[in-house]
Parts: C-alpha cells; structure tokens; sequence
C-alpha cells in the first residue's frame, strides 16, 4: 500500500490508554514519542498493544514550525519534535521544509514561503515540528 502522507514513521507502540470513544496511543520512533488521538474501534481493528510495530502518518500540511528547540510551554498539540532544518524546497506560494528530527528520523512541512521567510527557516538552523495528536494516524 502506498500513501500520499510524506511523514511516516516506524516504530513501536509503547502505551495505549483506553477511552470511552477514543484512545491515546504512544508510539516511540528513534528517540522521541509522538502522540496519535485515534477511536478506540481503530485501536482495536489494528491490534495495537505495546510492544506492536506501527507506523504513524502525519500530512506535511498538519505539521507546524517553530524555532528554536525548545518546547514551547502553554500549547495544547501534544507533538513537539525538535530537530534541524535539513532542506527547503520553495514553490510558488508554499515550500516544503524538511526536519531531521534531534530524535531521528524526518519530518516535513508544507508552509507559506511567507512564513519560512518570517521564521528565517534555513537549512542548518534548528526548528520545532509541532504536530496536534488528533493529526497522527497510525498503521501496522
């Protein structure tokens, strides 16, 4: 199966909590946890359990940038990957800023170039990727 989501990551679950709907489900890739807010039927359809390989999937238009490295305290998205500029590809009104994550692995985001201009996004310079839990799908 092949997806047109350019963030997907490998790793393994490492917690779920279960809820009356839905459920949170932790899955460790490299180095760093990112958080998935999915129903508590997909948790079940996908036998996902600790210890379970997953992927997690995250639309470059659902990833968002910050500079700096630094957790940004008071912010409700539960992703916060910090990493390295390692590329930005500009197209005529948005670009694609990658992020090799301090963590590893890579992430990417669509933006405005407006806003790589603003942020001063260039490769070398460090950036937080920040990903809303209800944005991480996950697939085994």
């Amino acid at each position: 199966m092949k997806l047109s989501a350019r963030n997907q990551l490998k790793g393994t679950v490492e917690n779920v909590t279960e809820g009356a709907v839905n459920g949170v489900v932790a899955v460790k890739v490299g180095d760093d946890t990112i958080i998935a807010d999915i129903t508590m039927e997909a948790i079940k359809d996908l036998g996902l359990e600790p210890g379970k390989e997953a992927t997690v999937i995250v639309k470059a238009t659902n990833v968002l940038l910050a500079t700096g490295s630094e957790r940004l305290a008071g912010l409700s998205a539960r992703n916060q990957l910090a990493g390295t500029v390692a590329k930005v590809t500009r197209g005529a009104v948005n670009g694609h800023v990658s992020l090799k994550l301090n963590g590893g692995g890579a992430l990417t985001s669509s933006i405005t170039n407006e806003a790589i201009d603003e942020l001063g996004l260039a490769e070398g310079s460090p950036a937080l990727a920040i990903v809303k839990a209800t944005d991480v799908m996950v697939a085994v």
